[in-house]
């Protein structure tokens, strides 16, 4: 059969329909399983295991056609059948082996077949485009509710275009990795001519193909000093690297030969010039990835071209990374997949269903950036148990959903800072806070940060603000964050430190009141002990030219709340002008338990007199801390680094009586 000269590969039947290989047609269910890459390692490879890997997948003798393998042990049947496919489309290797890194993680998530095109193979792009083109038309029709992920690298990026811009009625997702499309501004495209100048066999080739080692020598030596390895330890792991690198470059002299690299290059060039052809067709979601150090191709400036082209593009770049980016320590799929909103398992995307909790790394990863930020907050937070008493921590939140937490919004929203990650580590719950949609999508790009500003948001648990959201977050009994006051009260103006702008409308008890949702309101103080607002919108406006920079800036982003009219209504985007001050200290103040239910949801009436006692009990957190917070001897932050330096860093700093 087709495994012939595939040691490595055993043939595994499952329930699947025929798959079409160019030259050759597999038995029903038939595809390739990788037995080395067993379901138990849960461990991440190493770049070594995956040049170990690919010398057994790469032999000279091989002449058989293209075709699909899947790198892990089948799961059960129900947990396939629940997850959407993920098709790997290799770049100018061909082995198929570029998501080894990544493939346990993925395996959690997706069903994996990955493409493999063996080096000698001859099998043009245009009928590389129609193997894939018909396993994706055949699975999309046996799984009709649930997309297709399309994973391509270099070349496989310009399948992956093709593929999509054929098929705008199959419901695809495309990740692409350093795309070929900008093959025609890169110096491969001369390589050719000089080729034929070289003997057959490239062993001179070895400091190049050397350099190309994801991350360089140097570069994973330092990552081996950071991480605290031993010398001895490091200086092991990287001539480990350079032994199997020479081991694995001579045999790619052998392998690739002359004819072999003129077949690549020209491959490389029609997928180039066929998917910017047709890249007006594409309608697919596209996230393009894109390395800043790839000394192969022109990436860092792709993706923004192409971004410009693809109606429905993001963009997500790395800039000290190289070509073979899924390779390289420090990038996980996974991670990149959930920052970005990018994993859905039906037709629509579904911010509750969908969503995946954080791993402790990708926690750590995500919320160690504001640390020192957090650390200079000194933030307090205080809670009231069901009896009525205050309590130092999170203790009276209850542990089981619904439950809604509404309160104030602080300057710049910096709430969002420390509130996420005190849930996660105290309590393990898993806060949801509705956020403003234009951290999730635009009208236009323009002035407004890119939305990869918000990544570490959305990876933790963030949802855009919207009715139907709030329904289905209640239903699935989540701890939900809520600020009535939106953009309004986080750019407020001078003077209106922890005024509440809310809107009218009880809608949010009714929500809460329709699955007997526990409120519970709080406040946050503190935003007046750093920044003071000395320009604000009102200022702003006086100036016709930034009056109407505001305007355009705000029509950037989705509408929010357009149908509300006065200030509570108004959601315009601007940035406060303002100035720093001596720091002080953050302090979050959870009050009384509200009950919700029939009633509430019956009687809008009585709806809008649970609204109101929810806004009178923030006003009182507010009140209650800002008049204690006088009597706290660390509110200044000098007081409370002399108090960690006696008693460390990780010591809780003591705070007002209450």
């Amino acid at each position: 059969m087709a495994a012939t000269g595939f040691h490595m590969l055993s043939g595994v039947i499952g329930e699947r329909h025929k798959l079409l290989s160019v030259g050759v047609v597999l038995p029903p269910g038939r595809r390739f399983s990788v037995s080395a890459f067993s379901s138990k390692q849960k461990q991440q490879k190493s770049f070594r295991e995956y040049l170990e890997a690919a010398r057994e997948f790469i032999r000279p003798e091989d002449n058989s056609p293209s075709r699909w393998f899947s790198p892990l042990l089948l799961e059960s049947k129900a947990r396939r059948d629940r997850a959407p496919l993920l098709l790997f489309l290799p770049g100018i290797d061909g082995n198929g082996l570029g998501l080894i890194r990544q493939h346990q993680k993925l395996g959690q998530m997706f069903d994996i077949w990955c493409l493999h095109i063996p080096p000698t193979n001859r099998t043009s792009f245009s009928d590389l485009v129609r193997m894939v083109e018909t396993t994706v038309e055949s699975e999309s029709q046996r799984s009709p509710g649930k997309p297709i992920y399309l994973v391509g690298e270099s070349l496989g990026a310009c399948i992956a275009l093709a593929v999509a811009s054929f098929n705008p009625h199959i419901d695809l997702l495309l990740i692409l990795s350093n795309p070929a499309t900008s093959f025609g501004y890169s110096s491969l495209q001369h390589l050719p001519p000089l080729l034929k100048l070289f003997p057959d066999q490239l062993a001179f080739a070895f400091p190049s193909l050397l350099s190309l080692i994801p991350g360089g020598p140097l570069k994973r030596m330092l990552a081996h000093w950071v991480r605290g390895l031993p010398e001895n330890e490091t200086a092991a792991n990287i001539y480990q690297d350079l032994v199997t690198a020479s081991t694995f470059t001579s045999f790619l002299a052998d392998t690739f030969g002359r004819e072999t690299l003129l077949w690549k290059l020209k491959l490389l060039d029609s997928a180039a010039l066929f998917a910017n052809a047709h890249l007006h067709l594409v309608q697919a979601h596209t996230l393009i990835l894109s390395s800043g150090n790839d000394h192969i191709l022109p990436s860092r400036y792709e993706g923004k071209r192409l971004r410009k082209k693809l109606p429905k593009c993001e963009v997500r770049s790395f800039k000290d990374n190289g070509h073979f980016l899924f390779l390289e320590d420090g990038i996980d799929l996974v991670s990149i997949i959930k920052a970005t909103s990018f994993y859905r398992r039906g037709r629509h995307q579904d911010y509750i269903s969908d969503f995946i909790p954080p791993t402790l790394s990708e926690f750590n990863k995500c919320y160690g950036v504001n640390r020192l930020l957090e650390m200079i907050m000194g933030p307090v937070f205080l809670s009231t148990t069901v009896d009525g008493k205050v309590v130092r921590g999170l203790g009276g939140i209850p542990s089981e959903g619904p439950v809604l937490l509404v309160g104030n919004h602080m300057l710049l929203a910096s709430d969002k800072i420390s509130l996420p990650g005190q849930f996660v580590h105290e309590r393990n719950i898993n806060l949801r806070p509705l956020v403003h949609p234009m951290m999730f999508t635009r009208r236009r790009d323009g002035l407004l940060p890119d939305v990869s500003f918000y990544d570490t948001l959305r990876m933790l648990g963030s949802v855009p603000i919207s009715a139907t959201h709030l329904h289905n977050l209640l239903s699935a009994k989540s701890h939900i964050l809520l600020f009535p006051g939106g953009i309004r009260e986080a750019l407020h103006r001078k003077g209106e430190e922890y005024k509440l702008m809310w809107p009218e409308k009880p809608e949010f008890v009714r929500a809460a009141a329709k699955f007997g949702a526990k409120i519970i309101p709080f406040c946050g103080v503190g935003e007046d002990d750093f920044l003071k607002v000395v320009v604000d919108y009102n200022d702003q406006i006086k100036v016709p030219l930034v009056r109407e920079v505001l305007k355009r800036v705000t029509a950037e982003g989705p509408e929010v709340r357009g149908s509300i009219e006065g200030e509570e209504g108004n959601q315009d985007f601007h940035m406060p002008g303002v100035i720093p001050k001596c720091p002080g200290r953050y302090y979050y103040y959870f009050g009384k338990e509200i009950e919700t239910g029939e009633e509430e949801l019956r009687d809008r009436e009585k709806a809008k007199q649970v609204y109101a006692e929810v806004r009178k009990e923030v006003e009182r957190c507010i009140e209650f801390v800002k008049q204690r917070r006088e009597e706290d001897p660390y509110r200044p932050l000098l007081p409370r680094l002399h108090y960690h330096l006696q008693h460390g860093l990780l010591t809780q700093v003591p705070t007002f009586p209450f």
